[in-house]
């Protein structure tokens, strides 16, 4: 698999304290890579560190195979980013704030529009800045951070502060554009619903330290729903499972089925009936991606 981006044993320290400790980042390419934790875990340090906007206390970070601390200027010129509020000239147009910024980038003058024509704005190309919305001052920074046509997007909380529709417009922009742009985009963010509504991998961290990092399907799976079965003398009925073949876990009071579907559940009740144990309850347990998250970002890791 190809990687973007990688960092080996990131590290930003302030003082005593680690902002970001031993970070190992893999981002493929062609993802929305969903990077997940709570407010002041580390994602915007992080996200400064990879845009060389910060040092890095130790490790080391590389974009599209260079280092970024190294090659910082090949680097950015294929990189694209909207870290916290967009700047822009409030009264001047949409437009006009895009070529000044162009003309610094020195790009073909027909990228404004295409730009404009990629995030929606293109119906308020001439309308003065200070009349946006903050949903399209946000979709603004994000066409200004795509006036050189990068091949990395960084996005850090691109959702905060919007309403609800202007969070569906934002939710829908991104997706577009690995597909239709060949990019590869990392967002930050500190809300599970977000990511897990954008990203197709994501990376988890807590106080510094990267505790989960795959798939979001790998994160979906480990809410899959249990069984739990209540019964008397639960642990030699446990053991009655086991020797029958049935995959089942002895947890404190309750018995938990790895079997889900129908016929698993009923052999596993059929065979502890005939075994003599009472059967008290058959319940469904199901963790949300939220009761994980939760639980990683409190414990630090996944137990």
């Amino acid at each position: 698999m190809e990687y973007i981006v990688e960092t080996k044993k990131l590290t930003k320290r302030f003082g005593r304290e680690y902002a970001v400790e031993d970070l190992h980042l893999k981002i493929p390419k062609g993802e929305i890579y969903g990077f997940l934790g709570p407010n002041g875990a580390g994602k915007t340090t992080t996200i400064r560190m990879l845009l060389g906007l910060m040092k890095p206390t130790a490790g080391s970070a590389t974009i599209f195979k260079k280092d970024v601390q190294k090659e910082k200027i090949d680097v950015l010129r294929k990189v694209g980013s909207l870290v916290e509020n967009p700047s822009y000239y409030p009264h001047l147009t949409a437009n006009e704030n895009l070529e000044a910024l162009r003309k610094i980038l020195n790009v073909p003058k027909k990228r404004i529009s295409e730009v404009l024509e990629i995030v929606r704005l293109t119906e308020v190309a001439n309308k003065r800045v200070k009349g946006f919305s903050l949903g399209m001052k946000q979709r603004l920074g994000i066409a200004a951070s795509l006036l050189h046509e990068p091949k990395l997007l960084i996005l850090d909380e691109p959702t905060n502060g919007l309403d609800p529709s202007g969070i569906i417009e934002m939710r829908h922009l991104i997706k577009r554009l690995p597909t239709e742009y060949q990019m590869t985009v990392l967002i930050s963010s500190h809300l599970l619903s977000e990511i897990d509504q954008m990203a197709t991998c994501v990376g988890i961290i807590s106080k510094g330290k990267l505790i989960f990092q795959d798939s979001i399907e790998a994160m979906r799976k480990l809410a899959k729903q249990k069984i739990v079965l209540k019964v008397n003398n639960h642990e030699n009925a446990w053991r009655a499972l086991l020797a029958k073949g049935i995959k089942a876990e002895n947890n404190q009071d309750a018995i938990f089925l790895h079997e889900e579907s129908d016929d698993g559940v009923a052999e596993a009740v059929q065979t502890l009936v005939a075994e003599g144990y009472a059967v008290y309850r058959v319940e469904e347990e199901k963790r949300s991606l939220e009761d994980i998250f939760l639980q990683m970002t409190s414990e630090g890791n996944l137990k």
